[in-house]
């Protein structure tokens, strides 16, 4: 069988090929920057299905958030390996697997816009290292925690408007020093941020929630899309969460900005797998 994942922070997706059959599992986001190997072979465990699949799989195609550098590939490798004890283990950056979701064979931008934000160029092959994806501390505009930590900042401060305080306060019933601790003191704490990204799906059309997505619309474009030359002339595809359930304004202010929007996947693992298998020569009807 072959496995093939696509991980975020929050959550990690997982289709199987064997022959007759195709099965998907969900586990935990497995992030290198956040888990170690042990980790990864006890969230891999929790999963029932994954694990009575584990003798059978014999390739594994991982595609994460944080697998940019050697150390953190071997990290990942190290873990999938204790877990599938008879499998080749392939890791990669996700960049390089929403290339291939969203560009397959064509030259173009991919960025996602998920949990956290980041963009590559894909020549039609290969993607190209750049200078972004700094991370929920540095970075990652235009991402789940991004706005998750501008909409909580409005709370805490005062500055959202009071019809939407009364409803944020009763949805996530927080204060101060239960948010310090749990971004300082509890693992995970871009996931938890981007939580409260979740927020602006209700009210997405209160003028202010709306202003706060077109600012950070705009600096991903400044800080990240703008950094390529020829960003004019390529379509800039997506995935991730943010992308696919704020498109309609995302489009809008990629339009202000003369620049081509491709495609917009919530979840790239469909194409990624489908991509895997047609690498590998594998026709599925």
């Amino acid at each position: 069988m072959i496995l093939v994942a696509d991980s975020g922070s929050s959550k990690t997706d997982w289709m199987a090929y064997g022959p007759g059959h195709t099965l998907t599992f969900s586990t935990q986001g497995i992030n290198p920057y956040f888990v170690n190997a042990n980790d990864v072979v006890r969230i891999l465990s929790k999963n029932r299905d994954l694990s009575a699949y584990a003798n059978s799989i014999k390739e594994v195609y991982f595609f994460g958030s944080g697998c940019s550098s050697p150390d953190k590939h071997e990290i990942i490798s190290n873990g999938l390996s204790a877990f599938f004890t008879k499998a080749f283990v392939s890791v990669d950056h996700d960049l390089t697997g929403s290339a291939y979701a969203t560009c397959g064979d064509k030259k173009g931008l991919t960025c996602i816009l998920g949990t956290g934000s980041n963009i590559t160029y894909y020549d039609g092959t290969n993607v190209h290292d750049g200078k972004h994806g700094l991370g929920y501390v540095l970075g990652d505009e235009g991402s789940g925690t991004y706005f998750g930590r501008k909409v909580l900042v409005s709370y805490l401060y005062g500055t959202m408007p009071a019809d939407l305080m009364a409803v944020f306060a009763e949805q996530f019933q927080v204060n101060k020093d239960i948010v310090i601790q749990n971004i300082y003191q509890k693992p995970f704490p871009n996931s938890y941020l981007a939580t409260f990204s979740r927020f602006m799906i209700g009210h997405k059309a209160h003028p202010f929630i709306q202003k706060m997505l077109k600012d950070g619309f705009q600096e991903f474009i400044d800080t990240n899309v703008k950094d390529y030359k020829e960003y004019k002339t390529l379509e800039c595809n997506f995935v991730g969460s943010i992308a696919f359930y704020y498109q309609d304004e995302l489009r809008s202010v990629f339009a202000e900005n003369n620049i081509k929007v491709g495609k917009i996947l919530q979840k790239p693992i469909e194409g990624i797998f489908e991509y895997i298998l047609k690498r590998e020569g594998i026709a599925v009807s």
